[in-house]
This record gives structure tokens, C-alpha cells and sequence, in this order.
């Protein structure tokens, strides 16, 4: 299905892109790159006591998420793999007016083959799947990735990254978190940019220890993480 997106500029000068259909952002107005650096990579990545990290993400979308965590693992010597989903993908042409990077390895990061790892450092190995994540099937491919990672195991961080509960209801569901719950291995993490109670609620009752966290500086006053076990 293709969308109309229209490029914005948030509040701390990064761009970010606006679904007309939707009446939605794919990024904080307050600040994209203030947002994805701090929901997803410091309150996710940074708090994972995983020795490799496993990173699933909910929707791609512009890989900003993906560009900030290959450039944390790389600074700190990290092996990440990183498994992204996403529903409507977006072509380089529609990514590269955001300037969220010169560094070839961002194209490159969109331009990597679908349905496939690749080792884009030796520090970071990204998987993308154009995949339905209210698909079951998509969840057997997902639990399959142990076996193609050759780990046999399931994921230390999921980055919850869909857009908004009132747009996308179907993807903040409890089957919804009850999966992620079950995808996840003992002690991992999710972090997500919503904060709502019912959000909240629906991860306590499929077993997460839910805590609200400060939102990103400028923007959000509030954030979710849930741990399992």
C-alpha cells in the first residue's frame, strides 16, 4: 500500500517524515534523533547484559534506530544483530533527504538485501524482513532466527517502535506483547516511547516488570521499559 510521507524538521534540528493517511510522525517533533538516541539506545542497547546483543526492532521505517545502534556497538567494540520488521519499507530516495548521515555505511544499511544477515562491521550484523508482525507466520521466521544466526536463541532487546496505539491498535495488542514476551531471552528488554497506562497494563499481564523511565530531554516526560523475569 503506498503512503504519502512529507519530510518535517523536529525541535532538535534532525528531520523526520509525516504520514498524511495517518495523521502521524515517524519520530518525536520534538526531536528525532533526541528521541531514538535515548528511548532505544541508551534505555535499551546500553542496559542489555547480554555479551552479544540481540535487537529486534518494530518497525524499521527510516533505520534511524538501526544507524544509531551500529554506531554505538561500533564505538564500544559491541557485536550486535540487529533483526528489523517492517511492513512498508522505505526506498533510499524517500531516506536520504533526512541527512541522518553521510557515512556510506547508512546507505548501505538500506540498500542490504531483505530476508538476509549481513555483516556490515564486524560489529554489527543487520537482518531485514519485510514481514506483517500480526502474521504468524512472520513469528515462526522470527523464532526461526536462532537457528540462521546459528545461536539457536531469541532476542535480549526489542525496540517497540510502531506508530502510536490509536493509528496502529492491532500492533499494541496483549497477543501482540505476549509474542514479544516470548521472543525475548530471560532478562532482556523492551523499550518503547509510550507510556500509557493501558500500554503499561497489557505488558504486566503477560509478565513483564514494567518501570516508567524520564522521556528523552525536550520531548516526552515519560517512557516505558519491561523486563522479562
Amino acid at each position: 500500500m503506498e503512503r504519502e510521507r512529507i519530510i518535517e524538521q523536529t525541535e532538535d534540528g534532525s528531520r523526520t517524515l509525516y504520514v498524511p493517511a495517518l495523521n502521524e510522525h515517524y519520530h518525536s517533533t520534538k526531536g528525532a534523533c533526541t528521541e531514538s538516541r535515548h528511548i532505544f539506545v541508551a534505555m535499551g542497547l546500553d542496559h542489555s547484559d547480554a555479551r552479544c546483543p540481540h535487537i529486534l526492532e518494530v518497525g524499521f521505517g527510516t533505520g534511524l534506530n538501526a544507524l544509531l545502534s551500529m554506531e554505538r556497538c561500533t564505538a564500544l567494540g559491541r557485536q550486535v544483530h540487529y533483526t528489523g520488521v517492517e511492513r512498508y519499507p522505505l526506498t533510499w530516495e524517500e531516506v536520504e533527504p533526512l541527512g541522518y548521515s553521510e557515512h556510506p555505511l547508512f546507505r548501505r544499511l538500506h540498500e542490504a538485501p531483505w530476508e538476509t544477515g549481513v555483516a556490515l562491521t564486524p560489529c554489527f550484523t543487520l537482518h531485514k524482513m519485510e514481514a506483517d508482525l500480526t502474521d504468524s507466520q512472520t513469528w515462526s521466521r522470527l523464532l526461526a532466527g536462532g537457528d540462521e544466526r546459528g545461536d539457536g536463541g531469541g532476542y535480549d532487546v526489542v525496540y517497540m517502535d510502531a506508530f502510536a496505539p490509536e493509528k496502529q491498535p492491532e500492533m499494541w495488542s496483549e497477543e501482540m506483547f505476549r509474542r514479544l514476551y516470548a521472543c525475548l531471552n530471560p532478562g532482556g528488554l523492551l523499550t518503547t516511547y509510550c507510556a500509557k497506562g493501558c500500554v503499561r497494563r497489557l505488558m504486566q499481564s503477560v509478565g513483564f516488570r514494567t518501570e516508567r523511565l524520564p522521556g528523552p530531554p525536550g520531548g516526552k516526560r515519560e517512557m516505558l521499559r519491561g523486563r522479562k523475569g
